[in-house]
């Protein structure tokens, strides 16, 4: 059986073997040329094919672009505009939009968001359908969802296995930038929670006529948005009735492990207060969720994030919440685990939000 991991490297095997041989005869002429420009301009190029095939060789090992089109930024066969949506008849598979989903009520500079509309949302008379909420990581983009984590595909599958129903599946911005790290709250970064919160539900139910936030709503993330996902939904029950962690830590966290560190003064101003009012941990025991659900899941070689989520889950099903965990066994901080987990959890979403 081929993994993931397998499916991508074979999508990628060609091109690192063509830019090693280039890198090869490159080299050789560079080392059998005599003139001193020649020389110059082949090193140059020597230099580019090499960095070319590391950054093959990192994609390779986090399966993050799947297909060299993703690569160089070309848009997928399924891109559309607000405009050609609306004028569409039923298309054959879902259609990604990529439009700002503007910051009324929070101060926010959010970046441009996509959104999978299945089929079934273009029917006449349209359909109002249920929602999930997937948020990207930090370092990372809204995009990380259709280009690493495969979302477009996994959801295509669902659509065309049930007769184009799906959710429709909003991919906001959570941090204003590639590398800031907003950790989902009103903070330094910007007012993230307030914008996830009321700007993109309000925007989204209006704009796209679905189904009321509540119990058919769900929030789901990888590494910190994972753990954005389950925050949002213990502050936010009744926005989201369901939520997803796939590899987040223990709550928001300015560094890269479960230890709190500076994350008081630095995201919340220096108040314990806040900082507990935001803790999953502290949530989960001072506060009951029943009909909430949530589901976790985590590689095995994943060390912080596994710590988290054996704690977290049985801490969310002792305060009422439907839970699942799966481990998988050798999986790690990668998109590899990502596309997994999502792909495992979408017909548990799909039967809560339709319930």
């Amino acid at each position: 059986m081929t993994t993931l991991a397998e499916m991508s490297l074979t999508g990628w095997w060609p091109v690192r073997v063509v830019l090693l041989a280039a890198l090869v005869v490159a080299g050789v002429l560079v080392w059998r040329l005599r003139r001193r420009w020649a020389r110059v301009a082949l090193t140059a190029v020597a230099v580019v094919l090499a960095a070319a095939n590391v950054l093959a060789a990192v994609n390779a090992s986090y399966g993050y672009y799947l297909t060299v089109g993703q690569a160089i930024g070309l848009p997928g066969r399924d891109a559309a505009s607000l405009q050609q949506l609306d004028r569409a008849g039923v298309p054959g598979s879902g259609q990604l939009v990529t439009l700002t989903i503007p910051a009324r009520a929070a101060h926010f500079a959010a970046r441009p968001a996509q959104v999978y509309l299945p089929p079934a949302w273009f029917a006449r008379p349209r359909p109002n359908l249920p929602v999930v909420v997937l948020l990207h990581g930090t370092p990372g983009a809204p995009g990380d969802w259709t280009d690493g984590g495969g979302a477009t595909a996994t959801l295509d599958a669902w659509a065309a296995a049930h007769g184009g129903t799906a959710p429709i599946v909003v991919m906001p911005d959570i941090n204003g930038a590639f590398d800031a790290d907003s950790e989902c709250v009103d903070g330094p970064a910007g007012q993230a929670e307030t914008y996830l919160t009321q700007d993109v539900t309000s925007f989204v139910t209006s704009r796209f006529f679905t189904r009321p936030a509540g119990r058919h709503w769900a929030v789901a993330g990888l590494s910190e948005g994972g753990s954005c996902a389950l925050t949002l939904a213990l502050r936010h029950p009744r926005i989201f009735g369901t939520f997803a962690d796939f590899s987040g830590l223990a709550g928001p966290r300015t560094g890269d492990g479960n230890d709190v560190g500076d994350t008081i003064p630095a995201l919340f101003s220096g108040s314990a207060a806040e900082f507990d009012a935001h803790e999953p941990a502290w949530l989960l025991t001072h506060r009951r969720y029943p009909g909430l659900g949530g589901w976790f899941e985590v590689g095995d070689a994943d060390g912080d994030p596994l710590a988290a989520a054996q704690q977290l889950e049985p801490r969310a099903a002792a305060a009422g919440i439907a839970t699942r965990l799966v481990v998988v066994p050798g999986g790690g901080h990668d998109f590899f685990l990502w596309r997994q987990a999502f792909a495992d959890a979408l017909p548990w979403l799909v039967a809560r939000l339709s319930g």
